[in-house]
């Protein structure tokens, strides 16, 4: 079983930043892509970015690209996520999940909700204009 905490979320003016994680622990998250989902209310859950299991491959979504940088660290059994979010805007404003997914297919999608098992509870970011 896999479990995934997320922290970081917060209220911030636009033009401002802030830095999620999430806290992935349980059997073999080193080997499962990481990935960061945002829910708007009224809208669908989409994906925002995302990154392969050593990080160094990453993916974004048109909308964060230049002002997100995903990122991954390893302490051991656990995995640490993070998010930094740069020049937030109000359309940034949603609930922000982690996920995680086996993502040895290579069909897998690395922004799509559908290819991933594993979510956290969410973090709300909240950016006013």
């Amino acid at each position: 079983q896999v479990q995934l905490v997320e922290s970081g979320g917060g209220s911030v003016q636009a033009g401002g930043s802030l830095r999620l994680s999430c806290v992935a622990s349980g059997d073999s998250v080193r080997w499962l892509c990481m990935g960061w989902f945002r829910q708007a209310p009224g809208k669908e859950r989409e994906g925002v970015a995302s990154c392969s299991t050593s990080g160094l491959r990453t993916y974004y979504a048109d909308s964060v690209k230049g002002r997100f940088t995903v990122s991954r660290s390893r302490d051991g059994a656990k995995i640490t996520l993070y998010l930094q979010m740069n020049t937030l805007e109000s359309e940034d404003t949603a609930m922000y999940y982690c996920a995680a997914a086996a993502c040895s297919s290579p069909s897998w999608r690395p922004l799509q909700t559908d290819d991933y098992s594993y979510w956290g509870q969410g973090t709300q970011v909240t950016v006013s204009a």
